[in-house]
């Protein structure tokens, strides 16, 4: 493995650390920019230099603590997606977000975007919550598009059972002047309405809270924006789950770190997921690959 200090010849990025040691990768290529937090593996921010708003949405008041998920950008759901199916006292939507995260690699490839890899390491907490030996690793490649791939390798005799997703915050101009598309005739599982299933009849706009696991889709979805003159295209591969979901102002309330009091509007989640009756089995000495590219084209 590559040390910090010795990580490889890129020269696209930098580290640096907070007051109480939290370490960030702040990346600035011939492309784009980004950050990544290593607590979490935490992709906060990515912009192309080619767009004029920002493409993920980071809250103003986000907590910069050890053990507390950064509310915004990509956070990553692993091995768990929603609550722990036994154990209520365990982290939602699984530990992986929350965990230190260690530099694999970080590379610039010959289209001029940047590869970073990163592997969560073996904590006593991780140790705690799970009784089976896995590798997760994610490599994220920065540029005009961003590619995730969130790789879990059984170490196992055993075959294990696993929920994930990137729980994307995207930018947005108005949660009530967007929409989105490619979820039509659909399956969901709607939280709000105590997981009834129904089916999406149209495309999806929104004027109160929205919380909907998609079954069964492995479809690419768009965020058009108008306000911002511009749509976000969402692919994604072996992912059998899309949520999309907004607080709304009621539930914001509840949250302590959504920002100020009108900052949940500029904010959509439009989750690549494998959750429900969608998680996944990875048999012993096999690997499951989680992968999702972002792209933003201006109108």
């Amino acid at each position: 493995m590559l040390s910090e200090t010795n990580i490889s010849s890129a020269q696209s990025y930098k580290i640096s650390q907070n007051e109480i040691g939290l370490k960030f990768i702040t990346i600035n290529n011939e492309l784009a920019s980004a950050k990544i937090a290593l607590q979490g593996a935490h992709l906060m921010q990515w912009k192309p230099h080619n767009i004029e708003n920002e493409v993920l949405w980071l809250s103003s008041n986000t907590r910069y603590m050890h053990g507390r998920s950064i509310r915004g950008g990509v956070p990553i759901c692993w091995p768990w997606f929603g609550a722990h199916p036994t154990d209520g006292s365990f982290c939602p939507h699984g530990f992986a977000r929350v965990i230190p995260w260690r530099i694999n690699e970080i590379m610039d490839i010959e289209n001029g975007a940047t590869k970073v890899t990163l592997v969560m390491l073996p904590t006593p907490e991780v140790n705690r919550q799970l009784s089976y030996q896995f590798n997760l690793e994610l490599s994220v490649i920065i540029g005009n598009s961003i590619h995730l791939d969130l790789k879990t390798t059984n170490l196992s005799e055993q075959p294990f059972l696993i929920g994930e997703g990137y729980h994307t915050y995207f930018g947005i101009s108005d949660i009530e002047n967007i929409k989105v598309t490619g979820l039509e005739n659909k399956i969901y599982s709607d939280k709000v309405r105590g997981y009834k299933k129904f089916t999406q009849e149209d495309q999806i706009k929104f004027n109160s809270e929205f919380d909907r696991v998609y079954l069964d889709t492995r479809d690419t979805c768009v965020i058009h924006d108008e306000g911002f003159n511009r749509k976000i295209t969402i692919q994604k591969q072996n992912s059998e789950s899309t949520v999309i979901w907004t607080p709304w102002d009621k539930k914001v309330k509840t949250m302590v770190d959504m920002g100020t009091k009108h900052e949940w509007k500029k904010m959509i989640c439009v989750e690549s997921v494998n959750a429900l009756e969608n998680s996944v089995i990875v048999y012993p000495n096999q690997s499951h690959s989680l992968i999702a590219e972002y792209l933003v084209q201006e109108y």
